[in-house]
């Protein structure tokens, strides 16, 4: 193992980015070479007389960019890096080779560096070396049964849903189980109204249209989306992300949740309802579904996508008997199910416990970045207001009149920074806005990249 050369600075602070500054830089000046095993953490926080905690997270930080791997039994190594080099290095404007990993993102993206490789493969081999070669058919275009019962099972406990195996569809992610629910709907029902959240998703806007649904926005306000609204609008169903809006990270109160509940009930209505963030509480106590109080009127639709990784294309649909049977219909029709592989390696993901000590660990990180820039941008954009961070992965900042959206989210970009406009978001036009996401920002970086927006936007004479 290597005898590292780290100096501190005690009155300085944040010594866990000290630390890990200080082995990325040795790193990239070669250094440590790829390979080069580093100490135990203990070892190593012995040697620099701080805590166990302050090594870990400069490890697992270095581990999230990149530089490091850490494999269970084998410690923590130099990452192979053949592209990293001081001529590739300097061949990049030096705002964005300093962002790294975390530039160019959607501001809803998570962190990738953080997905659980050792754990995932643990899963896979223990399916390709485990199961039936019968098992990797085509199967049933609903969900292999083992991950429906075992889907069915955590959202019982975690998001104390109403459900059972059979009422579960899996599908490749939100995106296909919305526009599968409303193929479904739109054949009961002549010119299917759909009640939308404004602002939204803009990005739903043409799968939601292709499914079959005419839109109709409804306002959101700090209490979520508004019911009265939504009895005025006419519309059979309506689209809502209760555990956290996108974009305003608003959470539906407990009123709006018994209001919309009884327009269901009164209209004959359907929920459809997003479970966006739903696994990221960080402000307060985790928020049941909708689809818990009442089983037969929502549709409830999440993914691991935030969770786990996007590009796995792993998501649930849990419908009443009668409309669940219909959407495993339509997707048999639609292109006979999902990869079985992975099905049955979530599954054994979840029942071994991997997910949850995954989750554990992400919403300590999350939390981690969304304080430091909160603690930013009070300090060096104060009149910038900034909502919506009770969970997930994105906070919304409310711009001072005056100040262009645009203008805002350009150099935010530049900066490393995932940053979008609200504008786009809206149906009906509403004051200057910008959602930006955390996820990717490291938590010591914060600082400089929102003291470099400012003087990026001071430079443009907005402020």
């Amino acid at each position: 193992m290597a005898d590292l050369h780290i100096l501190i600075n005690r009155d300085q602070g944040g010594i866990a980015g000290q630390v890990a500054s200080e082995l990325r830089e040795a790193i990239r000046r070669g250094r440590l070479t790829p390979g080069t095993r580093l100490p135990a953490s203990r070892d190593l926080a012995t040697d620099l007389q701080v805590s166990r905690g302050v090594v870990v997270e400069a490890y697992e930080q270095l581990v999230a960019e990149g530089f490091l791997i850490s494999r269970v039994g084998a410690g923590t190594q130099v990452a192979p890096a053949p592209s990293r080099s001081s001529v590739a290095a300097a061949a990049v404007r030096p705002e964005i080779a300093a962002c790294g990993p975390h530039y160019g993102h959607r501001p809803t993206s998570p962190d990738l560096g953080f997905f659980p490789r050792e754990r995932w493969l643990t899963s896979v081999r223990h399916v390709l070396t485990t199961m039936h070669s019968d098992a990797f058919d085509y199967g049933d275009p609903g969900g292999v049964p083992e991950l429906r019962d075992e889907l069915a099972g955590y959202l019982r406990r975690v998001r104390a849903a109403d459900v059972h195996p059979d009422n579960l569809v899996i599908v490749g992610g939100v995106a296909l189980g919305l526009s599968l629910a409303l193929h479904v709907l739109a054949k009961r029902v002549d010119g299917l109204r759909l009640a939308m959240e404004d602002p939204n998703s803009h990005r739903q806007v043409p799968l939601l249209r292709r499914a079959g649904a005419e839109l109709v926005p409804v306002p959101v306000d700090d209490q979520g989306v508004d019911v009265s609204a939504l009895r005025a609008s006419g519309a059979h169903a309506v689209l809502v992300t209760p555990a956290h809006q996108y974009p305003t990270g608003v959470v539906l109160s407990p009123a709006r949740r018994a209001a919309l509940m009884e327009w269901a009930a009164e209209s004959d209505g359907v929920v459809l309802e997003d479970d966006y963030d739903a696994e990221f509480r960080f402000d307060r106590d985790p928020v049941g579904c909708l689809q818990g109080l009442a089983p037969g009127r929502v549709i409830l639709c999440g993914s691991v996508s935030k969770a786990l990784a996007p590009g796995l294309r792993l998501g649930w649909v849990a419908a009443p008997a009668d409309l669940a049977e219909s959407i495993r219909q339509a997707r048999g029709e639609l292109d006979l199910g999902s990869p079985v592989i992975d099905q049955y390696a979530l599954a054994h993901f979840l029942r071994t416990g991997g997910y949850d000590k995954h989750l554990r660990r992400m919403r300590r990180e999350y939390r981690r970045r969304r304080d430091a820039l909160v603690k930013a941008v009070a300090e060096h954009l104060p009149e910038v207001r900034v909502r919506g961070i009770e969970a997930g992965l994105h906070a919304y900042l409310d711009l001072p009149p005056g100040w262009d959206e645009d203008a805002f989210v350009g150099p935010a970009r530049e900066l490393g920074l995932a940053a979008d406009p609200v504008g786009p978001t809206r149906l009906t036009p509403g004051p200057p806005a910008v959602v930006v996401g955390f996820a990717r920002l490291p938590a010591h970086r914060a600082a400089e990249v929102i003291q470099g927006l400012k003087v990026r936007m001071s430079g443009q004479n907005i402020d």
